[in-house]
């Protein structure tokens, strides 16, 4: 019994079954019902809430808004509007040696603006786009299991499999947010630097500037839909520990051993197998004669690896007990 005469109790979320005993008070009872898609809070017969429907709990607009309002996101965000302006300057003000180039995609960046935006999708494609995408999916449900609030929201009650399907979604779409951002960014830092000339790509192929577009957007869905892998990989990871940083460093671990392992040639085709081989496969797109096997073979490899990885998290979700 508290103070102010209402009952308390514990809250305890298994993987079977959900107990829940909280306040009485009708303002904390208000509370959690708005939290859970409730507008009212009058109780049937049975003493189960008047009007309560799972669809209406945990909405996607509320998520994302308190994704966007995180400090993290909005750093994050910022950085990928600055990077562009950054590397510019580094071409601009750094000194450059015309005998050393080799003809690669950073002796391009500067010809025109097309090149800049794929000088800088294959700069980052290594190591901060799937950073991107594990930081969103490694933290969502994690963070959660930190604050310890994840058992209230289980208790309120959200039904676990649209938990975790109202955070993957959010999770997906800011992560789709940045990799649209970086490349529209750095296309307009590169027109009003570089100009609308024709995207050059280091077999000498000249593409113009419309269909250079064309395959910018088609590289940026290709990333996308790469790097599926690690967001089911870093969303299983969150979904097994309360440690944010030990889910999205996992996944980023996993990214950076398989690049490593896909430059031993020693292991032949063992290395088409592995999630990052066709990671730069969208470079293909610069070209004046596509060739889309090695896309098709991403493609289907990141599905592929993503769909095994998010049957895993949804399976781990659904059968833990929740202890925070």
């Amino acid at each position: 019994m508290s103070d102010n005469g209402h009952k308390e109790g514990p809250v305890v979320v298994s993987g079977r079954e959900t107990v829940s005993t909280v306040h009485t008070d009708p303002g904390a009872i208000d509370d959690m019902a708005v939290a859970a898609g409730l507008e009212s809070t009058s109780f049937g017969a049975d003493g189960a809430v008047e009007g309560f429907t799972s669809r209406r709990t945990l909405p996607l607009r509320v998520e994302l808004v308190r994704q966007l309002r995180r400090r993290r996101t909005q750093f994050l965000i910022g950085f990928l509007v600055l990077l562009p302006f950054l590397l510019w300057a580094a071409f601009e003000f750094g000194t450059s040696s015309n005998a050393n180039r080799s003809g690669g995609f950073v002796d391009l960046a500067t010809a025109s603006a097309p090149n800049f935006v794929v000088f800088i999708l294959f700069a980052t494609g290594s190591f901060l786009l799937p950073m991107i995408v594990a930081l969103f999916f490694g933290d969502t449900v994690a963070s959660e299991a930190s604050w310890s609030s994840l058992k209230y929201l289980m208790a309120m009650p959200v039904p676990r499999h649209r938990l975790l399907r109202q955070k993957a979604i959010s999770s997906g779409l800011l992560s789709l947010l940045c990799l649209v951002l970086l490349p529209a960014v750095s296309l307009l830092v590169g027109i009003v630097f570089y100009g609308t000339g024709e995207a050059v790509s280091p077999t000498g192929d000249a593409v113009s500037f419309e269909d250079s577009m064309l395959a910018l957007l088609f590289s940026v869905i290709y990333i996308a839909i790469n790097l599926l892998w690690v967001a089911g990989l870093a969303l299983f990871l969150s979904v097994t520990t309360d440690a944010p940083l030990g889910a999205v460093g996992g996944a980023v671990l996993v990214s950076i051993l398989s690049q490593i392992l896909d430059q031993i040639t020693a292991l032949g085709n063992i290395r088409d197998y592995l999630p990052t081989h066709f990671s730069f496969a969208w470079s293909d797109l610069i070209a004046t004669d596509i060739d889309w096997t090695n896309m098709a073979k991403g493609a289907f490899s990141a599905v592929a690896y993503a769909g095994v990885f998010f049957f895993l998290a949804s399976r781990r979700f659904r059968t833990k007990d929740m202890t925070s």
